[in-house]
């Protein structure tokens, strides 16, 4: 049974009149790729400067490889507008990329050893070498092969006008701002607590190519000679064999309150680590990560969903000083089946789970509980599918078929209440399409794509075949007239911005990185 945080706060939002301050809610992705060459290679090409620079632009950029691209669409209040968007970034960069091809699945294949994979050069500014400087860290710590993993983030925000009417009808006496962030994290525990959901209907990575692994044992069975894969798998990139943060594990970083999460962070770039004083931050002049403490920076701390304000401090000062603006999904893995990655429900499913989760009661959580949802995400990623399949609540086991059911039971009131603010069934009609896989797991994309990876004769040659459908589809649609001259003017721009800020005075290095402590 669904319990809400204060009163009966949800029913405020169901009437038709106001429910209408919903459609203000701004959302918008943040979508990484691979480039890859004809044979299915890591490019080893410089990003293209028909894109503009990489440093500037403010919605083609690259993550952590000179090889993985990452998409950014502005927040927008129109539910259509950053799927459409998104789409047209890709309209945009494919014809721009000779004869590579954008890579179709969250998982690589052909990557060569760590130091084949190039890392992102953003310029020779302070901010530049600061990026580049903390790449290099991260593959030091890490390994570069998990950093050519890609996903896509979905950055969710409700508006002022919500949290005043909530705050009024929760009779709070904390300010606003206080209140804002209270609930934020509120929100963010109970998606820990129930995000499980989310690499069960959406995950797409159930199969690697062994070589990914580069010589480690896992429990994976072989599908074809050079496919590894889980029967029941959802999402291999999010399990330890993925982008997995076990090297993090000492962190304890609790998502409470905002005092107890930025604490922790600020006490994380301060704390030395003995492996990571053995590596050392410099060798004469050359920088080999930012700091030999347990993060670098805020950003580095990996979690599946961080609240989030843009300015320009660091994450854990701007957050502390001015609190949470949005917050950041970052479970969903690329559909290799669509061109753009990812699917219009999937939006529509993360705005009902994320409301849910801000409305129902979410009291904090213990140490015991936080082992409950990390065991639990385990189970789904790596064998979500399996028919007999449970998960831990309160020290018991229990189905997670039974649990899907009652977290949509639980939902339906948001979609009604999102189709009153929007008009239409689109939120209702989604929910009870997506339901359907709960019961019939062969719906789910990650079994999908195993039916195909099989049908290919491994991942390979599968993500191999839809990345140059989706390059052949994108290429019969050009972007034309205004809107073509829109992004070319903004590629002009970055590369002119670019060119500025190096002609810049930098100062020192060591100063400009000490000032990010400061």
């Amino acid at each position: 049974m669904l319990k809400f945080t204060c009163c009966d706060a949800a029913a405020q939002f169901s009437g038709q009149v106001q429910a209408q301050v919903l459609q203000g809610i701004q959302r918008g992705f943040e979508k990484e790729c691979l480039r890859v060459d004809p044979s299915g290679h890591l490019a080893r090409t410089p990003h293209p400067a028909a894109l503009g620079s990489k440093l500037t632009h403010p919605w083609i950029t690259t993550d952590y490889s000179e090889a993985l691209l990452e998409f950014i669409t502005p927040p927008s209040k129109d539910p259509a507008f950053p799927l459409q968007f998104l789409r047209d970034i890709h309209r945009f960069t494919v014809p721009r990329l000779g004869d590579e091809t954008l890579w179709a699945s969250s998982m690589p294949c052909v990557l060569g050893e760590d130091s084949d994979i190039p890392l992102a050069d953003y310029g020779s500014s302070n901010k530049a070498r600061f990026k580049y400087v903390y790449r290099e860290g991260l593959g030091l710590r890490y390994g570069r092969h998990m950093q050519t993993i890609a996903g896509v983030h979905y950055n969710w925000s409700l508006p002022d006008a919500f949290w005043e009417a909530l705050h009024g009808t929760c009779k709070s006496q904390d300010s606003l701002q206080n209140f804002t962030s209270t609930r934020y994290f509120g929100l963010i525990r109970n998606f820990l607590r129930y995000g499980w959901l989310v690499p069960y209907l959406f995950g797409a990575s159930p199969a690697i190519c062994q070589s990914f692994l580069r010589g480690r044992k896992s429990d994976l069975q072989e599908l074809v000679p050079g496919t590894l894969y889980g029967p029941y798998a959802t999402s291999l990139r999010m399990s330890d064999l993925g982008y997995q943060n076990s090297a993090q594990t000492k962190l304890h970083v609790s998502f409470n309150s905002l005092h107890e999460y930025t604490d922790a962070l600020e006490a994380a770039i301060r704390t030395p680590d003995p492996y990571y004083q053995q590596i050392g931050v410099r060798e004469g002049a050359h920088w080999k990560q930012l700091n030999a403490n347990l993060l670098q920076i805020e950003n580095e701390f990996y979690a599946a969903m961080r609240p989030k304000r843009v300015g320009r401090d660091r994450p854990a000062k701007a957050l502390r000083q001015l609190g949470v603006e949005y917050v950041e999904m970052r479970l969903f893995d690329l559909n290799p089946m669509v061109d753009i990655g990812i699917t219009p429900e999937q939006p529509v499913f993360a705005d009902v789970l994320l409301l849910m989760c801000l409305f129902r009661d979410s009291p904090p959580i213990s140490a015991r509980e936080q082992g409950e949802n990390d065991e639990n995400k385990r189970r789904v990623v790596t064998r979500g599918r399996q028919p007999d399949l449970h998960l831990l609540v309160h020290n018991r086991e229990q189905g997670l078929r039974p649990l899907a059911h009652e977290l949509f039971d639980d939902m339906a009131p948001f979609a009604a209440m999102l189709d009153t603010a929007y008009g239409g069934t689109r939120y209702a009609d989604t929910m009870a399409t997506l339901r359907e896989r709960i019961d019939h797991p062969e719906l789910c994309p990650s079994a999908q794509v195993l039916e195909a990876a099989r049908a290919h004769k491994g991942f390979f040659r599968y993500a191999m075949a839809v990345s140059q459908q989706h390059r052949a589809g994108l290429l019969a649609q050009p972007l034309q007239g205004e809107l073509l001259e829109r992004f070319e003017v903004s590629a002009r721009d970055s590369l002119v911005l670019h060119q500025r800020i190096e002609a810049q005075e930098q100062g020192s290095f060591d100063d400009y990185v000490a000032g990010y402590y400061a």
